[in-house]
């Protein structure tokens, strides 16, 4: 049997509820639309928490774990179905409960849950790092393509690779000397590491260490 166009489209926009009968709801059916704050509200007794946590969230945690590994279920144990006829269109839910769960002023719904670090983990991995000065993706370059680069300049030009290092002192200069460097760029204009002093090493300055 297919579906029409209008209940396709409204089973992806909302969260359809037939039936809901746990503890006190008697036999409700409702719409809920995604993406928007939805407040339930009503006189003590009425069945808020019923509709929010018992039903929906219940109905949303089962489903996820029905879907995990058998290996993975096996730790958190099988969850009761709810009285309900039929749920569609619902999601892996979080709950916080009606408490103070934490002393931190700061705390968010993302710390309470403790989804924030999965986020983060999240963007790190998929996420993409846009340079504020080209506007550009930041990525990994390899040997391949610095050589490629290179290749591309115009053979009039001199090409240096350096580093940007902190240097406020003599001892700064010395270590670089030990390490086997001797040529520093300061400003633009390549100078010999033992012949600078510390006038030249001024935080105003752009300083970077030549490697080649």
């Amino acid at each position: 049997m297919s579906l029409k166009k209008e209940q396709i489209t409204k089973n992806t926009r909302y969260i359809n509820i037939k039936g809901a009968r746990m503890n006190n709801l008697k036999n409700i059916s409702l719409s809920i639309p995604k993406n928007k704050l939805i407040v339930v509200s009503g006189v003590s007794g009425s069945g808020k928490s019923t509709l929010a946590f018992d039903t929906l969230f219940a109905e949303g945690q089962r489903r996820y774990i029905e879907s995990l590994s058998s290996y993975a279920r096996q730790f958190l144990g099988k969850l009761k179905k709810p009285d309900v006829d039929e749920i569609s269109g619902i999601s892996p839910a979080i709950a916080i409960e009606q408490k103070t769960n934490s002393n931190n002023s700061r705390s968010t719904i993302g710390t309470s849950t403790e989804i924030y670090d999965y986020l983060k983990l999240l963007f790190a991995r998929i996420g993409k790092t846009i340079s504020p000065i080209s506007k550009e993706e930041v990525k990994i370059h390899k040997m391949n393509d610095v050589l490629k680069f290179i290749q591309k300049q115009d053979e009039n030009k001199t090409i240096l690779i350096v580093f940007k290092r902190n240097m406020n002192s003599k001892n700064t200069i010395l270590e670089l000397t030990k390490e086997g460097y001797s040529r520093i760029l300061i400003n633009n204009q390549i100078q010999k590491i033992n012949k600078i002093n510390k006038k030249d090493l001024s935080k105003e300055k752009e300083i970077y260490i030549i490697i080649d």
